[in-house]
């Protein structure tokens, strides 16, 4: 019997602290390449990592760099005209012409889904007229999204021992790229046809090499929103992918993989992360974070943009925002500029900041009358009289004076 009350009781306070209870992650799925990042696209949080920074010639992953600086920098419909080395390039080709003369659009389908060579040659010379102008290119652009260890020296990725990146940096690469719904529109294609040139009499059949986008393969991942392999014997193998589900969408990026099972890896990592993480918006753009209040000033603060953060499921982390406290008051604005931020913190880890946005029109004040409605002058019911006085004695001085003119 009292073997049977302890039960009860111990059952019993189990459940009352059921809330209490934080689910555990499962472990990440062991993989082979040398670098991996398993990162959430929307916040950037890195949800895993081996070797995130390591530099390893990247092979045709490179071309997602391509591709962006593509869909920045031209129109789908721009006509490009190949030059007389886009068709000399090596390795991979869809065999262009010189001379011949394709939309950015079609190159682009070469360049992603069976990675042309002389694709990425001649998008290179069309924006910058040459592929060492264009790898300039690629490298400025690779700074300003944050890539720390990443230099191209050409737009293919055939190998150079100087030509290096990171798992880290491409992760942040598809992460810009994948805003782009020209991107997601072309690297999701199964299969698509190159129309005849005027240089080529037939058309030109693609079939992605992507896996996971491709329904009739046992590999295929469903809301694989694209991706990219790369492989050179020098480079081995490299994988960038990224997948969206119920809303939440995550990057994978291998590099340096002497075994060829990247696509299954891929697919183990996301769904390690969609299993144990999940997306959460903090703030919805145009919502009150705060209101500035200073003597007679009340300015709503509201976020810019949404702001979303990571946390794993189950779980209720502690999130707190510190909103920068520099003066309003002496500022003129109009509602929606940019006038503050506010630093945002998990579990006090600082996951980023939110500019803030003004929810109203604000009018620095005159001095004289900012002064008068502080009090600091004096006021205005002793300075009338004042004034009265001070122009009753001039009237008087002036009399006298008179007087004493008649006088001489």
């Amino acid at each position: 019997m009292r073997k049977l009350i302890t039960f009860i009781v111990s059952f019993m306070l189990i459940f009352s602290n059921i809330n209490y209870i934080t689910f555990a992650k499962d472990n990440p799925p062991a993989v082979s390449a040398d670098g991996v990042v398993l990162m959430d696209a929307q916040s950037g949080e890195v949800l895993y990592a081996k070797n995130a920074y390591g530099a390893y010639p990247p092979a045709s992953t490179t071309k997602l760099m391509t591709a962006l600086l593509t869909l920045e920098k031209t129109k789908l419909d721009d006509v490009v005209k190949v030059g007389k080395n886009p068709p000399l390039a090596d390795g991979s080709k869809i065999y262009l012409f010189e001379g011949e003369e394709l939309k950015v659009q079609d190159l682009l389908y070469g360049l992603l889904l069976v990675s042309g060579n002389d694709c990425a040659e001649a998008l290179a010379e069309h924006i910058s007229g040459s592929t060492d102008k264009f790898a300039e290119e690629m490298n400025k652009r690779a700074l300003e999204l944050g890539c720390k260890n990443t230099n191209f020296v050409n737009p293919s990725g055939l190998y150079n021992d100087k030509h290096k990146t990171s798992a880290m940096d491409l992760a942040l690469i598809m992460r810009e790229l994948s805003k782009h719904p020209e991107y997601t529109k072309i690297a999701t294609t199964s299969f698509y046809k190159i129309p005849t040139t005027n240089k080529s009499s037939s058309e030109r059949p693609l079939w992605n090499e992507n896996k996971l986008i491709q329904k009739s393969s046992n590999l295929y991942y469903e809301g694989c929103q694209g991706g990219k392999t790369g492989y050179t014997v020098q480079s081995q193998h490299s994988y960038v992918s990224c997948a969206t589900r119920n809303g939440q969408t995550l990057i994978v990026a291998l590099i340096h993989d002497k075994e060829k099972t990247f696509f299954p890896d891929a697919a183990a990592l996301f769904n390690y992360g969609f299993n144990n993480f999940e997306l959460v918006r903090l703030f919805s753009k145009g919502d009150l974070v705060t209101t500035y209040t200073k003597d007679d000033d009340n300015i709503p603060l509201l976020a810019s943009t949404d702001f979303y953060y990571v946390k794993e499921k189950g779980s209720n982390p502690n999130t707190k925002f510190d909103v920068n406290n520099k003066n309003l008051s002496d500022k003129n604005f109009k509602q929606g500029d940019i006038v503050s931020e506010a630093t945002i913190t998990l579990d006090n880890k600082n996951i980023g900041t939110l500019k803030l946005s003004s929810g109203n029109n604000h009018q620095l004040k005159q001095v004289f009358q900012s002064k008068l409605l502080e009090g600091n002058f004096l006021k205005l019911q002793y300075i009338i009289p004042a004034i009265i006085v001070i122009f009753a004695v001039l009237i008087l001085i002036l009399k006298k004076l008179k007087l004493i003119g008649k006088n001489l």
